[in-house]
């Protein structure tokens, strides 16, 4: 009963609470009674009912609490209608726990002896804070307290050993502090009492003694008699003759001494705290030893003596006598000895019990009291001995339980007498050294006892892991005893644990520590890759015969352009077979990309192991097939367009190189006509002979394979024949020729007077011929025709081709008509003479630029003395009608040219300048009859620098590092390295300082690297100081390597030689790549742009539509040049043509800004005399000049002075 003066609690067994109010706790200012109880998750208020008299005390109420052993808080509040209830007074209420559903006992494992393990479960919602254990320990009653039962599990560690303990029993107590007062609930027991015993400790200094017992009838006085010098030999190990040795054996002290008592010779073991000691006592004379039976006393591994044993001592039951005997028996009896003492106290226990057992069977088991410490027994047969003493313990009402037996005595007794100890030490440090893939050493430190053999465990993991039909081999599975330390027959790609024994006789010593060893597999062969299309391959392998393996792991490397990176990735795994050869097929390739495909092995280990790197093959996937979109034909040109791929296709890491447009005439022999176009450009244009029905095709080409188009066909009309003539004309017919034009079937002729008269109303046939030559005859004389020729092909007809001819006059007189057609051909020679050499002069001005320049012929003039004062040049000048394969020969017309001295062209300065408000006009007449004056011009240029010498170029050791064999640097401008050494070329590049528009070493001039010179081309990047590399060449160009790739492929940083390179960003536009560089040399770095414009021709110039395009390109490096310091370093193929030409424009570009005028031979002239050949080729010189007239225009239009020349150029 809990009171709260006077508000009362009464608590139930069950939990459950009667809450009652007294007269006292009635108050006239309050109408409201309600009880507020907390303690659980959730507060509970009940309200207690008044009588309807008002004078009666309210029913009690009762509330059913919901856990038991918690603490609850009771309070009264009172109230009315118009005020908030209070709590007035508060009583603690601690319910009752309810017993255990069931308790469990089992062994402490760790600690039998004097340890249990208790499992209590109680009900839900019962709470308790600690146990109430009480017990019966023997007649004694026990009681503890205990609170460490975490989960309703404990270990209980305060019993004795060997005790039975009874009446067990488990109370649950809960405790709570209110006020600085304890209130306190305990649970019924009703379980039923437990009872267990604890294991008893183990006997202690067990020792064993095996006495050889030379004869049944010998009493113990005839022991003493035995004879002291009886031969004894310990043949495993030898006994030196000293008087007292020791050595230590597996960690065991053993002790021989020869001790002679009363003519007995004793050898004897002891260990401790369990020791075993081997007699064997032979009396003098009792054996006549022969020869064979010497050999076999040398076979024992141990031959031992007995020890004296005091027949009077307590406890020694043993009476031996030796008789003599001639044959010895085949085992002699052996007399077994065994001494302990009691367990460790506190213990209780009340016998012992002694097993022996030979080869695993039971022979002879004893119990003894508590009071006996020794037992004897005799051992007559052959086998493997195991003898074990435990302590019993059996008093009380508890089961009876005895000590373990994990320690005990092994020997061997052979049929001939030899007795063997069982190793006891284990193999340490053992190790497993691979020899190859299939055969491993096994090594271990050196044992401190000499056992006569070892023996080694082989044991096949692999078959243990698990493997859906995945078994191949059933060799996998295997385990091996071997006693040589060479393991052979092992399996590639298996797993295997390695344990090695001690070995002594037939007694076998603990194992070693396993040594896990995984034998890495020998990797797939004959990877192979067969393309399938663009975006799909098949990859075929091989394993080896004999081989364990979990699985193959098909892994791909490439650059994926998304992340910009390159790395290793899974790409499919495949479960391994019994098949020898596998394949798999690997799709959603990316056309035209370089892969790597690498197959691994990877076993079943833990953790697995891989093989083999080296399996690894690279593959360029064939591009995708282009798309021709539209086909224009004008004016003799193809303009062709095509598509690849959708909108998101990236060419610009591919490993596309170019594409080849291809025209496959159906007539002509059917030829070919093809052009390569970078990569970058997906349109060209083809000039094709007219009148032809074309094949086009569109290959999109790499390095190794390549993907064409669907064929369109084109029909191109027929064109008009060129170059008509008439020649031969007489009274009735004449000869026309012309030049034919494309392909043609026939040629169409159709000759009309201009006049019509009578005769001339008859309708001409028309004539039709194959060849270009053909007489119209049947003609009026002394009457002019108008005479058309048609060019037809493919039943299409070309416009007309005109010409007016007249016949001449009947009935001449002969020498007259002679003489007047001699006039008349005379005059129409030496017109047609004119025209033709006019015409011929064009035609080879226009196509000396495909098949080569002008012819010139050097004659000099030698004095005696071998000097050179005069340097006569001739220039022959040869106008010729080009035919397809530029080899002709034809009229020759020379111009003298005064000779000069060479003294006087050092001295001579070229220069032009012209008003840029003239240049227009200056451009239309020197490119009058085939811009012969530029021709003059360029002429010029090649005189300058003629004297400067080269020699470091011409040295042997410099001579690999030029690209070009006749474009050497000048001594005097070259760019020379800074080197550690003094080696002969050390300091040598290809490369020249060109002077700029703002200082005179502005620029540098260079060839493109080689492979051999990469390393040098940076360092002089990094020693110059250069942030700026220009270049305007791609690494090949029409299938010839122009320079090398001397930047990384990713952005991976490379070394080159003592520089490291990393690529930080690349941007890709139609024309031109921007890349940024960072450079490290030791501690220092430094930052590069390298503009790379990849549509700029070798030995040419870009087309006139591209160049506005080339400016801008120009005006973008200008753009960033204004930022940094530092020589620009420009260079192409041989670092002089394109090279030249850009910085030409460069300095040009700044000039217009400023001035009025231009000079553009002085320019080229003064960059040639810094580097042989700058502007290498007249056309580019023309090129040169036609972008000074557009910059001159853009200039003119407008309307602001500005830096930039043209309105939408970015800053990049």
């Amino acid at each position: 009963m809990y009171r709260g003066a006077p508000f009362q609690v009464a608590l139930q067994d069950d939990s459950r609470m009667l809450l009652s109010l007294d007269a006292e706790d009635v108050r006239p200012d309050a109408s409201v009674y309600s009880v507020r109880v907390s303690g659980e998750p959730h507060t509970h208020t009940l309200l207690f009912t008044r009588a309807a008299d008002g004078q009666t005390l309210p029913h009690p109420l009762q509330f059913n609490a919901s856990y038991h052993g918690l603490c609850y808080s009771i309070s009264l509040m009172l109230g009315n209608d118009s005020s908030v209830s209070r709590a007035v007074r508060t009583v603690p209420v601690l319910t009752k726990p309810l017993p255990l559903d069931s308790v469990e006992m089992s062994d402490y494992s760790l600690a039998p002896e004097t340890g249990v393990v208790f499992q209590i479960r109680s009900p839900d919602r019962n709470i308790y804070t600690r146990v109430n254990i009480s017990y019966m320990e023997g007649h004694q009653p026990r009681y503890m307290l205990y609170k460490d039962f975490l989960k309703g599990k404990t270990v209980f560690k305060h019993w004795l050993s060997g005790m039975c303990y009874t009446n067990i029993s488990f109370q649950l107590v809960s405790e709570a502090t209110v006020n600085r007062s304890t209130l306190v609930s305990r649970s019924d027991v009703t379980h039923e009492p437990l009872r267990h015993r604890t294991v008893p400790n183990p006997p202690l200094n067990v020792s064993l003694k095996i006495i050889h017992l030379s004869g049944r009838g010998a009493s113990g006085s005839d022991v003493l008699k035995a004879s002291h010098n009886a031969s004894v030999l310990r043949r495993a190990r030898d006994i030196p003759a000293a008087e007292e040795q020791e050595e230590e054996v597996n960690g065991v002290e053993m002790s021989i001494t020869q001790t002679p008592l009363n003519n007995v010779t004793v050898y004897s073991s002891t260990a401790e705290p369990n020791s075993t000691e081997l007699l064997w006592a032979e009396p003098t004379g009792s054996f006549a030893h022969t020869e064979e039976e010497e050999e076999e006393e040398e076979e024992f591994v141990n031959a031992l003596v007995p020890e004296y044993e005091d027949s009077n001592e307590p406890g020694s039951a043993m009476d031996v006598t030796f008789e003599p005997s001639v044959t010895p028996k085949p085992l002699p009896p052996f007399l077994l000895e065994l001494r302990w003492s009691p367990p460790r106290p506190p213990a209780a226990y009340d016998g012992f019990n002694i097993y022996i057992y030979r080869d695993g069977n039971s022979t002879e088991t004893a119990t003894v009291d508590e009071n006996t410490h020794e037992f004897f027994t005799e051992l007559s047969e052959a086998g493997t001995y195991g003898v074990h003493v435990t302590t019993l313990s059996s008093s009380g009402d508890c089961e009876a339980r005895e000590s373990s037996a994990h320690t005990g005595f092994t020997f061997y007794l052979s049929p001939a007498g030899e007795w063997m100890e069982q190793p006891q030490e284990r193999p340490q440090a053992v190790s497993v050294k691979m020899l190859d893939s299939s055969t491993a050493a096994v090594s271990w430190a050196p044992s401190r006892h000499r056992y006569n053999g070892s023996l080694i465990s082989v044991l096949s993991l692999t078959c243990l892991r698990p493997s859906i039909n995945q078994r191949m081999e059933n060799t996998y599975c295997s385990e091996e005893n071997i006693t040589s330390d060479i393991i052979s027959s092992l399996t590639p790609g298996a797993q295997y644990r390695v344990v090695v024994y001690h070995t002594n006789g037939p007694l076998v010593s603990p194992p070693s520590e396993p040594v896990i060893i995984d034998i890495e597999p020998t990797g797939v062969r004959d990877l192979v890759v067969y393309p399938l299309s663009p975006s799909a391959v098949i990859l075929s392998w091989q394993r080896p015969y004999n081989v364990a393996f979990r699985k193959y792991i098909l892994q791909t490397f490439f650059f994926n352009s998304a992340t910009q990176t390159s790395q290793w990735s899974t790409y499919y795994e495949i479960a391994a077979t019994a098949s020898v050869i596998a394949s798999v097929r690997v799709t959603d390739l990316l056309p035209a990309w370089f892969y790597n495909f690498r197959v691994t092995m990877v076993t079943w280990g833990d953790p697995p192991l891989s093989c083999c790197d080296a399996s690894t093959v690279s593959f360029v996937t064939a591009p995708e097939a282009p798309h021709i979109s539209s086909v224009d034909y004008a004016h003799g040109t193809l303009f062709v367009r095509w598509t690849y791929g959708d909108l998101f296709t990236d060419l610009s890491h591919s490993r596309m190189l170019h594409w080849q447009l291809t025209a496959e005439g159906k007539k002509g022999a059917r030829r070919r006509y093809s052009i390569d176009v970078t990569r970058n450009m997906m349109k060209a244009s083809l000039t094709l002979p007219p009148g032809d029905i074309y094949n086009l095709t569109v290959s999109a080409c790499t390095e190794t394979s390549r993907n064409t188009s669907a064929p369109h066909i084109i029909k191109l009309e027929p064109a008009p024949p060129k170059s008509l003539y008439a020649l031969n004309a007489t009274d009735t017919a004449v000869t026309l020729l012309w030049t034919e034009e494309g392909v043609v079937d026939f040629f169409q002729i159709v000759c009309r007077p201009l006049r019509v008269n009578r005769e001339s109303k008859k309708v001409r046939e028309p004539l039709l011929t194959a060849t270009h030559v053909v007489t119209v005859s049947g003609l009026q004389p002394s009457t002019s025709y108008n005479c058309t020729v048609i060019s037809s092909s493919y039943s299409s007809i070309s416009d007309p081709a005109y010409i007016t001819v007249s016949t001449t006059v009947r009935e001449m007189n002969p020498s007259v008509a002679a003489i007047s057609a001699l006039a008349v051909l005379s005059v129409l020679l030496i017109v047609l003479l004119v025209l033709f050499l006019l015409v011929l002069r064009k035609k080879h001005m226009e196509l000396s630029r495909e098949c080569g320049a002008e012819t010139f012929v050097n004659f000099a003039s030698f004095e005696r003395d071998g000097k050179l004062p005069y340097n006569w040049r001739r220039s022959l000048f040869a106008f010729l009608t080009l035919l397809p394969s530029c080899l002709w020969t034809d009229y020759l017309l020379a111009f003298y040219i005064n000779p000069w001295s060479k003294t006087a062209l050092k001295k001579r300065k070229l220069t032009s300048p012209v008003q840029l408000s003239d240049f227009d006009a200056y451009i239309k007449d020197m490119s009058k009859d085939s811009a012969y004056k530029f021709s003059l011009q360029f002429e010029e240029l090649k005189s300058v620098g003629l004297d400067l010498s080269h020699e470091a170029a011409d040295l042997p050791v410099n001579r690999p590092k030029n690209r070009y064999t006749n474009i050497l640097p000048y001594d005097f401008s070259r760019v020379k390295l800074i080197s550690l050494h003094n080696d002969e070329g050390s300091d040598y590049i290809n490369a020249n300082f060109i002077p700029g528009y703002n200082s005179p070493n502005e620029f540098i001039a260079t060839q493109g690297p080689l492979p051999e010179t990469r390393n040098d081309f940076w360092k002089m990047v990094l020693q110059q100081k250069s942030h700026i590399i220009v270049m305007l060449t791609q690494c090949n160009e029409r299938r010839r390597v122009k320079c090398d790739h001397y930047w990384p492929f990713t952005e991976e940083p490379v070394a080159y030689g003592e520089i490291t390179v990393e690529m930080l960003s690349e941007t890709d536009s139609p024309e031109w790549t921007i890349r940024n560089f960072r450079l490290g040399y030791a501690d220092e770095t430094q930052d590069v742009l390298h503009f790379n414009y990849t549509s700029w021709p070798d030995h040419g110039v870009p087309t006139v539509n591209a160049i506005e395009s080339i400016l801008h390109f120009v005006q973008i490096v200008r753009q960033q040049v204004n930022r940094t310091k530092g020589p620009i370093v420009v260079h192409c193929s041989a670092g002089v043509g394109r090279t030249g030409t850009f910085i030409a424009l460069d300095r040009l570009m700044q000039h217009i800004q400023e001035h009025e005028y231009v000079d553009v031979l002085g320019l080229v002239s003064d960059m040639r005399s810094h580097r042989l050949s700058m502007v290498q080729t007249e056309e580019q010189y023309v090129f040169i000049h036609q972008c000074v007239l557009l910059m001159w225009k853009k200039k003119k239009q407008q309307t602001h002075t500005s830096d930039v020349i043209y309105e939408n150029v970015s800053k990049s």
